[in-house]
């Protein structure tokens, strides 16, 4: 309990009380998806209640339940991203990326990305009906928090931070057991969708890892947050396609 406890106030600003040993839960990165259950089941609510009142306009309930998402986590993640995204756009150097997504200022870069993350999650929900919007978050916070935890085993820091910190302390086998978690997912109605929105998560943290590797030389606290917002993207699209499709 204590190590989910320091997962949620870590990864949201639940009120939980005085502080957790924030190292219980480094030493167990991979109960990551736990959070993403959490999360998920909040950023539902919206549209649960909608359902259930007869409220039928997607387009407000996918723009309220895609701002509690970021909300819940205070942001963090969503400012990993931005940051991520000062690093990605930025020209010149290795040193120069990582200069520009460890600098506190935001950029072009940050902006930009930002703004497209949130145009085509908010888009991806918007065209599914309201019950869909439930399912569909749900699973993409679940996976999201996948991506931090696959981040947290397999992603090596390129410099000293949380990163490095929850990395040091967690092993490969981790992997393995955040996937593990995230497998009461198929017991929902959907499992086709489900099954789709896991490949989609994985391929998703694959290519941010080869990304980071590449631009920066390894990861840090700022990839593995915007892991979790390009994740959830990236299933939501997924996901709506596919039943637009269907």
């Amino acid at each position: 309990m204590q190590s989910l406890r320091a997962l949620l106030q870590f990864t949201t600003i639940l009120p939980l009380g005085k502080p957790a040993d924030f190292e219980s839960f480094a030493k167990r990165s991979w109960l990551y998806p736990m959070a993403g259950y959490v999360t998920g089941f909040i950023a539902a609510i919206p549209a649960l209640l909608s359902w259930y009142l007869g409220f039928e306009n997607s387009s407000i309930v996918a723009a309220i339940t895609l701002a509690l998402a970021v909300f819940i986590s205070g942001g963090n993640h969503f400012d990993g991203l931005q940051d991520f995204g000062d690093g990605l756009m930025a020209h010149g150097s290795r040193e120069k990326r990582i200069s520009a997504m460890t600098d506190r200022t935001t950029g072009a870069g940050a902006l930009a990305l930002g703004i497209m993350v949130v145009l085509i999650s908010y888009a991806a929900l918007s065209s599914l009906t309201i019950l869909q919007i439930a399912f569909a978050v749900f699973i993409a916070e679940v996976f999201g928090k996948l991506s931090m935890a696959l981040s947290s085993a397999l992603g090596k820091p390129f410099h000293d931070g949380i990163q490095k910190y929850i990395y040091d302390r967690s092993k490969k086998r981790f992997s393995i057991y955040a996937v593990i978690l995230t497998l009461p997912l198929f017991l929902l109605p959907g499992k086709m969708y489900v099954g789709a929105g896991l490949i989609a998560a994985l391929v998703m943290f694959l290519c941010l890892l080869f990304l980071a590797r590449k631009l920066f030389g390894g990861t840090n606290g700022d990839v593995t947050g915007a892991g979790n917002e390009l994740t959830r993207m990236v299933v939501l699209l997924v996901v709506a396609v596919i039943l637009a499709s269907a």
